[in-house]
């Protein structure tokens, strides 16, 4: 849009905006005259702006008659106008960016300069538990889809003011606001500037999600992991922000991306961090062996049926047998059958209503397997199978790591039944691979399992005491290593 200047006549103003805004029925009109002398005219989008906060702060000590010199439209601003805010501005395009924001404007006869108001105000939610990232011990607050509560409730728990928030705006049509958030002296200079860099480059018609600007600057689009934590607390923004990592928060969306990541960092819960170490240690173990079992357990199950009966004790192989004699399909089909419908029923009970939803996922996960052993298209140990590891993908605490292992799960299957453990080899060792080159911002995806430096795994296989994580992780807080004194705080003895 070509840059075009406020006139002096307030007519022309008006009909200019109002031919911008042709067709718009929630554009407020409000023509008034200044003190008795200076015609004006006040311009909102209704259900954006405070009605009522412009009648009380603006009109009516605009409208009182009082014997002097006209007022220019600074002088309103500082003598007249009662607003919080308030900012001058000079063209059409600010104008057309102060409504879409939900700010009036004020514009005055023989000015070329009007007022935006800080009056905006629209329906918002409340600040509600988050739903995805449910827990019994921690702080229970959740982001909601407006950006300036979000950024207030990080502001709230880091109250230094090293705390930085860049904004900007993203998207031909919505110009979504994004605000990008770090901690000065803790965080590696470039790669805030990469953050903005990479946002720079997007070009696209509008942003409805965080999910487009994950998918329109992580290093590599096409694998199945993300390579940015995605959460709606403002604790785990925070304790990520204390790590010297960058937070992405985006209006419109409760979600927050958090960069860079890596793969121990999505199987890190922020319980862990609430709850004694002891417990937390044996539930990161417990988590780790049972994401490989929703990963492998149905491969090995197919291979071992398919090509490695030796493996099996006899008894426990006979049993086996006998419950398949009556199946039709060899394990590959018969596996496929049961993961595919235990995956459509885990998603019909997402998009149901909430009060059904459960029901409807675990009565149809029953009543289909039993029906399905009964009818001999499937055996009850396969049924056994795909409900351990459907169970099994639920340890893993984040979402959208959950969905790449399940999604992987699905080759291995093919593996396994075509080239029997040499697939599932074969499988594991490209998996691996492409772990070892996948990249976020940056930062090695296996970072935190490759380091030769036993201090450094304290917090991935193990979560040590508080007071042993004196220092920050390496590749994110190396500018301020140290968060806390190197030795346990001890009470003073009494004398």
């Amino acid at each position: 849009m070509k840059v075009s200047q406020l006139y002096t006549d307030l007519q022309q103003n008006e009909d200019q905006i109002r031919l911008i805004y042709a067709n718009c029925s929630d554009l407020v009109y409000r023509s008034f005259i200044i003190e008795g002398h200076t015609k004006a005219i006040l311009i909102y989008i209704d259900g954006l702006s405070d009605s009522a906060g412009i009648e009380k702060n603006v009109i009516c000590p605009l409208m009182q008659e009082v014997n002097g010199k006209p007022y220019e439209i600074g002088e309103l601003a500082e003598r007249k106008i009662s607003a919080s805010q308030t900012k001058p501005f000079t063209t059409f395009e600010e104008c057309v960016e102060y409504l879409s924001n939900g700010l009036p404007i004020l514009l005055q006869d023989h000015e070329a300069t009007g007022l935006a108001l800080g009056l905006n105000k629209w329906e918002m939610r409340s600040i509600e538990e988050p739903v995805a990232e449910s827990g019994i011990r921690g702080p229970r607050e959740g982001f909601t889809e407006t950006l300036r509560i979000n950024t207030s409730l990080v502001r709230r728990i880091v109250k230094s003011p090293l705390l930085k928030m860049d904004s900007m705006k993203i998207g031909g049509y919505t110009q979504t606001n994004v605000v990008i958030a770090y901690i000065e002296k803790l965080v590696d200079i470039t790669l805030v500037e990469e953050v903005k860099k990479r946002l720079e480059r997007i070009q696209i018609d509008g942003i409805l999600e965080s999910g487009y600007i994950e998918e329109l600057i992580e290093d590599m689009p096409l694998s199945p992991f993300p390579q940015l934590l995605t959460t709606e607390r403002p604790d785990v923004t925070c304790a990520s922000l204390l790590e010297g990592r960058v937070a992405i928060m985006v209006e419109g969306t409760p979600f927050v991306l958090v960069a860079p990541i890596t793969l121990i960092s999505l199987m890190q819960s922020p319980e862990d961090y609430y709850q004694r170490f002891w417990v937390s240690t044996a539930m990161r173990w417990l988590r780790y062996l049972f994401t490989l079992i929703s990963l492998m357990l149905p491969s090995l199950y197919v291979a071992t049926l398919s090509f490695h009966q030796e493996m099996v004790p006899s008894s426990l192989l006979i049993s086996m047998a006998a419950s398949r004699e009556a199946v039709p399909f060899p394990a590959l089909v018969e596996a496929l059958i049961m993961e595919v419908t235990f995956e459509a029923l885990r998603e019909a009970g997402v998009r149901l209503p909430k009060q059904i939803g459960s029901a409807v996922s675990i009565v149809g996960a029953l009543v289909i397997g039993q029906a399905a052993v009964q009818a001999g298209l499937v055996s009850a140990p396969m049924v056994i199978v795909v409900a351990i590891t459907g169970i099994s993908s639920f340890m893993i605490p984040r979402y959208i790591a959950g969905i790449a292992i399940r999604l992987l799960r699905f080759p291995l299957i093919f593996l396994a039944g075509s080239l029997g453990l040499l697939g599932i080899m074969m499988g594991v060792i490209a998996l691996v691979l492409h772990l070892c080159s996948l990249k976020s911002f940056g930062v090695p995806y296996l970072s935190s399992l490759t380091t030769t430096r036993l201090w450094e795994l304290k917090d991935v296989m193990i979560r040590a005491p508080w007071w042993m994580m004196d220092t920050r992780p390496h590749l994110t807080g190396k500018f301020n290593k140290y968060r806390q004194p190197k030795r346990k705080p001890r009470p003073k003895r009494s004398e």
